[in-house]
């Protein structure tokens, strides 16, 4: 049903992304020359490929095709950050006008590489006010350093699930707010047997499905680089603590081994088989997009959907979360630059359309009147995605010129840490940061 979305994945698509983009591309002042108004035929290149998906997608270029006949849109789906690359460093007639990725991380690198066209005269000529458009996070992920190269089509924001009726046997009665919460409601709800688990509260590990450190830490909404551009991952305490928080819930539930074997044993993230579904594990933490997938297998159980807990200190904000989406660009060498806009202004700002996607896909919708239309049917948990991407203080991680890297190197130093292969965290920290540093040193 929905693509993923995991670091691994984004650091496929970080290694495939070239910098040497720079000297292939050009920019919308100097190719945007064609006549929207003409009759002509556009590339849109996109990542989705399950039929649903793909479905939704040809509605929305219908519609599209409806309101500018003069403009017909030739779609190919199915295209990683890996392929997209190679097609916008190559440029042609057959390659793509419109573009779309499901990599926000990767923004930075598209913008300041070149790889996706500036869309700055395009809004202006539109006059399409963007902060009276979009939630200020979705704008945050489509921009980079000031160069705007994106707009969001569609967003995630992530929560919590749980099991209703496990909460119900447990004699719990509402989901965790605090971190803390989290932890004591995990252990309440994890149930042993033999040496593993016939039913485990929460899956902390950091090779468990969407529980990252990208994803952690949007709970803490930490800031992730300083104002002088050098990475805060040793500054902020927000780093230490996520990283102190996420090992006690690991060796509290009985220790990364213990959990890894567990999770050995769990279906496909995307199949019927996840192990929220069969109820393997009472909690997950997830994006909106499980509610559908959830409901397409048909679980025996009641489902809840909370925002993520947050640290002890910061309930006041509890209801934020982290956000994410899919975008859509213009290819630099596109000759019809102008149509392709017209396209790209259609479907992530048109009303109905981004309603009609959104039911479609069960995903957030990315416009403030999208988000707030009464078409929308996804039921009233989805509500509680609705409002975590409207929250003030939900949030993205900053980007950066080369794209993802520096959010895997986080990633990775989570793997030594829960593994207790990190012994001083202070160091670690302080270590990680020179490297990240190091990193973006040599992609400038």
């Amino acid at each position: 049903m929905r693509r993923n979305r995991r670091l691994s994945a984004a650091a496929l698509a970080v290694a495939a992304i070239s910098v040497a983009a720079t000297a292939c591309t050009g920019s919308a002042e100097n190719t945007a020359k064609d006549d929207p108004k003409a009759n002509t035929t556009i590339n849109f290149w996109h990542g989705w490929a399950s039929p649903d998906e793909v479905k939704a997608i040809e509605e929305n270029v219908d519609r599209f095709e409806k309101a500018h006949p003069n403009i017909k849109v030739k779609v190919v789906g199915n295209i990683n950050d890996d392929k997209l690359n190679q097609a916008l460093r190559s440029g042609g007639s057959n390659g793509p006008d419109v573009v779309s990725s499901f990599t926000t991380s990767n923004i930075g690198k598209f913008c300041s590489s070149g790889a996706f066209a500036d869309l700055k005269p395009f809004i202006e000529k539109s006059k399409l006010d963007l902060e009276k458009t979009f939630p200020k996070v979705l704008l945050d992920y489509t921009q980079f350093e000031g160069k705007r190269c994106a707009l969001p089509l569609l967003a995630d924001a992530y929560g919590l699930y749980y099991n209703k009726d496990a909460f119900e046997k447990a004699g719990i009665a509402k989901p965790p707010v605090t971190m803390s919460e989290l932890a004591a409601t995990a252990k309440k709800l994890t149930k042993a047997k033999g040496d593993g688990f016939e039913q485990l509260g929460f899956m902390p590990a950091y090779h468990g499905y969407e529980t990252t450190t990208e994803h952690y830490l949007g709970s803490w909404g930490p800031e992730y680089f300083d104002k002088d551009g050098k990475s805060n991952v040793a500054k902020d305490p927000a780093f230490a603590e996520m990283f102190t928080t996420q090992k006690k819930l690991v060796d509290d539930l009985g220790g990364i081994q213990k959990l890894e074997k567990f999770r050995n044993t769990f279906g496909d993230e995307f199949s019927p088989k996840h192990p929220f579904h069969t109820g393997q594990v009472a909690m997950q933490l997830d994006g909106e997009w499980r509610l559908g997938m959830a409901e397409k297998a048909k679980v025996p159980f009641k489902i809840g959907v909370a925002p993520m807990p947050v640290p002890d200190s910061q309930r006041a904000d509890y209801g934020k979360g982290f956000l994410s989406g899919t975008v859509m660009g213009i290819a630099p060498q596109s000759k019809k630059q102008n149509a392709a806009w017209e396209l790209i202004k259609f479907m992530t700002t048109d009303t109905n359309t981004l309603v009609e996607f959104s039911n479609a896909i069960h995903n957030v919708p990315s416009t403030f009147e999208a988000l707030k239309s009464p078409k929308l049917k996804n039921g009233p948990e989805f509500k509680t995605f609705l409002d975590i991407a409207q929250h003030q203080k939900s949030n993205t991680p900053s980007g950066a010129i080369n794209g993802a890297s520096y959010l895997n190197s986080i990633q990775e130093f989570g793997y030594r840490y829960e593994k207790g292969n990190e012994k001083d965290l202070k160091a670690g920290l302080e270590k990680l940061a020179q490297q990240i540093d190091t990193d973006i040193a040599k992609a400038k």
